[in-house]
């Protein structure tokens, strides 16, 4: 009982400490804890300063040592790649140098086939053509002189759509949906990668006949073939194959935009090949995203510019055979849906036919709701994102010839303008290797940006222009300075030239020979050849002779 009485007594008191005023450990932990919160707040900014102090520090640093060992120019280069700016490459920035170097793309998300509803809707097509107009060619002023009838035979006899009419069904238009990881207004992607690059070169001309289509590429030759008979899907030149971009978007319906690159062999054996290469076929499907029904086709030919054909025909069955090169205007070749796609029959809810396509093929009559879109860009924002997946030079914006130098004068840069025989941002172009080297490269690219307004005219545009009275001045100035095939200039607001070089010119300066002293591949040169660090310097050479103008 006394042990009972004695734990008791200890209990009670141990309950009655609190009461004398005597402290236990727990009553004034809460002060420790509040101090140290305190303390915690106060010493958090002071550890960001102090953070943010040293990676200052090192970034210093490290630019210095930059600059050290690369010097100004180099540097320069380097920072062209550098998007973040933090002095180092990560695998996301070389990217683009590794896929210029290795010739290779990431592999393209492309979903498996599907077998096709056979009681699914289906979608006629008609194709449209006005041949082109032959007087448009350079070769017609001296009227063909020296060109064979043969070589020209098949252009002469195109004169129509191989088919003119055709009906598919809409779920074979699935090849233009995007892939899962695609999905969003805006979103570019391949729907057939290019397989071409300036390292791999290009594909030979002494072929007739187009390769077996496989996968996406069928429908696209299928579609190409209602034009004439021969389409390659895959051109000779980069970049090859078709991109698309959702245009417009809602929970049932895409707007899809595309652009595809493909050409034709109008002729056949006895005859020479004889290639016909518009500048791109463009277009765009609206169509629901099961590829169920498809409310609206169209692909065309742009006939915007007053050249858009490229054609090269051999003198002989080689590779090593003369070819002459010409360019034309091609008026109209186009494919456009007359309807909605329809289905083939209509069934109730207990799977009777209630109504059917009729004997003669008239489509069952329907009346289809106004597609409302819930997001969407602009039809030239998404020919503009088309264009830079094609051509990585396009991430600089070329203004029209007027356009480009009213900009220079309100914002005091010089133009940076190409004149050239064809379009350079597409396939009728006669600049692909300055488009494919150095007006692609990282360091050209943000010297435009940030010194020049660039600009890319016609040659025959410009010869129309001098009639111009406003315009006349600036676009004879620039012929003069024009020799064939492409000339780049530096001008300044009010059209003068301060300097310019051929591009035949140019490339001979920059090629390297093995066998040349000091040939050796650059990296300082932006990763590329010597042509990009030799035109950085033509473009530097243009803003120094600028000034002199300037000060007079």
């Amino acid at each position: 009982m006394a042990a009972d009485v004695d734990k008791r007594t200890s209990e009670e008191e141990s309950k009655i400490w609190p009461q004398n005023g005597r402290r236990t450990p727990g009553s004034g932990s809460w002060i420790y804890r509040g101090m140290w919160t305190l303390l915690m707040v106060c010493a958090v900014p002071l550890l960001a300063f102090g953070i943010k102090y040293y990676q200052d520090a090192q970034l210093l640093k490290r630019h210095e040592e930059s600059v050290r060992t690369l010097g100004a120019e180099g540097l320069f280069l380097f920072s062209s790649l550098d998007t973040d700016r933090d002095l180092y490459l990560s695998p996301e920035e070389f990217k683009p140098i590794a896929e210029k170097l290795t010739g290779i793309t990431p592999p393209v998300d492309v979903e498996e086939e599907v077998i096709q509803d056979p009681n699914g809707e289906t979608l006629t097509l008609e194709a449209k053509m006005q041949p082109l107009r032959l007087d448009s060619m350079t070769k017609s002023k001296d009227g063909f002189l020296g060109v064979s009838h043969s070589s020209l035979s098949g252009l002469r006899s195109w004169k129509s759509p191989a088919v003119p009419s055709s009906s598919f069904s809409s779920g074979q238009f699935r090849v233009f949906l995007p892939p899962k990881n695609k999905g969003e207004v805006g979103d570019t992607w391949w729907v057939i990668p290019s397989e071409l690059n300036i390292f791999t070169g290009y594909l030979p001309n002494n072929r007739y006949h187009p390769p077996t289509p496989k996968g996406r590429e069928v429908l696209i030759h299928t579609l190409l073939s209602m034009f004439h008979p021969r389409p390659f899907i895959k051109s000779r030149f980069a970049p090859q194959g078709a991109v698309a971009c959702i245009r417009a978007s809602n929970d049932f319906y895409y707007d899809i935009v595309f652009r595809i690159h493909a050409e034709f062999q109008l002729n056949d054996v006895p005859d020479f090949p004889f290639w016909f290469t518009p500048g791109q076929f463009t277009g765009n499907i609206v169509l629901s995203k099961d590829a169920s029904h498809v409310r609206h086709f169209h692909l065309y030919v742009p006939n915007d510019r007053s050249l858009n054909v490229d054609m090269e025909w051999l003198y002989g069955a080689s590779e090593s055979s003369n070819m002459e090169v010409d360019i034309g205007y091609l008026p109209q070749l186009e494919l456009q849906s007359t309807g909605p796609s329809t289905p083939s029959i209509i069934v109730d809810e207990q799977g009777n036919i209630i109504d059917s396509r009729d004997s003669s093929g008239e489509p069952i009559q329907f009346v289809f709701e106004e597609i409302h879109w819930s997001s969407e860009i602009g039809q030239q924002e998404a020919a503009r994102r088309l264009e830079v997946t094609l051509y990585p030079f396009k991430k600089v914006s070329y203004l029209p010839f007027s356009e480009a130098f009213e900009r220079a004068e309100a914002e005091k840069k010089l133009v940076h303008s190409i004149l050239l025989w064809g379009a350079l941002d597409d396939q009728s172009c006669s600049g692909r290797t300055l488009r494919e080297t150095v007006l692609e490269s990282s360091p050209v690219l943000a010297l435009l940006n940030q010194s020049f307004i660039s600009s890319w005219s016609l040659v025959k545009e410009l010869e129309n222009m001098q009639q111009n009275p406003v315009l006349s001045e600036k676009a004879r100035l620039h012929l003069e300075k024009y020799n064939f095939p492409v000339e780049m200039m530096v001008a300044l607001p009010n059209g003068t030239i301060v300097h310019h070089i051929n591009a035949n010119f140019f490339l001979d300066q920059t090629s390297m020979k093995p066998e040349e002293e000091g040939a050796t591949f650059s990296f300082s040169g932006g990763f590329e050849d010597p042509s990009t660090s030799t035109y950085i310097s033509f473009l530097k050479d243009g803003l120094e002779r600028a000034q002199e103008y300037l000060t007079q």
